[in-house]
């Protein structure tokens, strides 16, 4: 599918900014191996990320870059951290509540009920989740942490301005989370979401590549989630 001219202009004119409502998965031909280092990173970085509820600047800063080839869609964040608060933990603890971490919310088919949580500490840690609202708002949420998605891998990296984290994530496994809605994406496949950051470090701060006009449920607000487009 090819887009015109106009469409390239408005997603790439407007998604290196936090204040963007559609951001771009470049498609890649070029392998990517998933080890915390991204000098093999050839796709843009967006950002920086700002504070979830505000859009105001952030202390640190955030940058994403966002890919994908016909089997996998990877993720790499560059976070500037003075003061990595965190260790590495057995794989689904509660990350959110103790570490620094990045986060990833995708609802593919956006309707605003069903949409899946990743995060992915400083040390590699992760989990994963699939969160199901109860209530037209999602002012209620059955989360459930037992999801497992096969052969996703997560590595992070400490550098000396904070630390980077890569995440690969086979669209086979999304495509068999039951109530889902996930479909192997083409180009100009949409999906809605939204990519976060939790900063314990000098000052905690919640951080997101967009804010949120009303954060009565905090990050969970599907309603407000943003589009990502993939690209050729």
């Amino acid at each position: 599918m090819k887009f015109p001219c106009l469409f390239y202009v408005v997603v790439f004119g407007i998604s290196f900014t936090s204040y963007s409502q559609i951001f771009p998965i470049h498609r890649i031909t070029n392998p990517i191996a998933i080890d915390g280092d991204l000098s093999d990173w050839k796709t843009p970085f967006i950002g920086p990320f700002v504070i979830h509820n505000s859009g105001l600047k952030a202390t640190q800063d955030t940058y994403v870059s966002l890919s994908w080839d016909d089997t996998n869609l990877y993720l790499a964040y560059k976070s500037k951290d003075s003061t990595i608060v965190g260790s590495a933990k057995k794989n689904d603890t509660q990350l959110f509540k103790i570490d620094d971490l990045v986060e990833l919310f995708f609802d593919p088919d956006g309707d605003s009920q069903n949409y899946i949580e990743i995060g992915v500490n400083a040390f590699s840690s992760n989990y994963d989740m699939i969160i199901h609202c109860v209530s037209p708002s999602c002012g209620g949420w059955d989360t459930d942490i037992s999801l497992d998605i096969l052969g996703m891998k997560t590595v992070s990296k400490i550098t000396t301005d904070g630390y980077d984290v890569e995440i690969m994530i086979p669209f086979s496994s999304l495509t068999s989370i039951k109530d889902s809605g996930f479909i192997t994406p083409v180009v100009g496949t949409k999906w809605k979401g939204n990519l976060f950051r939790i900063d314990y470090g000098n000052r905690t701060e919640y951080l997101a590549i967009s804010s949120y006009s009303n954060l009565e449920y905090g990050f969970h607000k599907p309603e407000q989630f943003k589009t990502f487009v993939f690209l050729e």
